[in-house]
């Protein structure tokens, strides 16, 4: 909502302006897409490898703690 705002500021403003910021955006949008896609693919395999560095202290943390009971 906030960004709608500051473009009708920017249409009273400076019309031109605002109207190729209107016709840009979604060009600037698909082009930036692959980066975002990468982003998440990397992101993914970072916390994979994340996972598998830190699991060898999860278990010991988990078997440190005894059994659990659980109430009935």
């Amino acid at each position: 909502m906030l960004t709608f705002l500051l473009w009708l500021i920017l249409l009273v403003l400076c019309w031109p302006l605002a109207l190729t910021a209107l016709i840009l955006y979604p060009l600037l949008w698909l082009l930036l897409l692959p980066f975002r896609l990468l982003g998440v693919a990397v992101g993914g395999a970072l916390s994979l490898l994340w996972a598998v560095v830190t699991l060898p202290a999860n278990i010991l943390r988990r078997l440190s703690r005894g059994p659990e009971v659980k109430n009935a």
